[in-house]
């Protein structure tokens, strides 16, 4: 459960701001849609590979 105190004489806008980027944080908006719909293991894991294969080429590229 995320907390926000609002300091005194805080703008109430500035702490919705603060409660957003805490909630951002969180990454419980990414969890919930990864979990709304179901992925094989597989799947997953070759998404992976895919992201670890991308990076590695972008940072070899970058270091030229």
């Amino acid at each position: 459960m995320l907390i926000i105190k609002v300091k005194k004489d805080e703008n109430i806008d500035r702490a919705i701001k603060r409660y957003r980027r805490k909630y951002r944080n969180t990454k419980v908006l990414r969890e919930i849609r990864e979990r709304k719909e179901y992925t094989k293991p597989s799947a997953s894991k070759r998404e992976q590979l895919k992201k670890a294969q991308y990076r590695e080429q972008f940072l070899l590229e970058k270091e030229k």
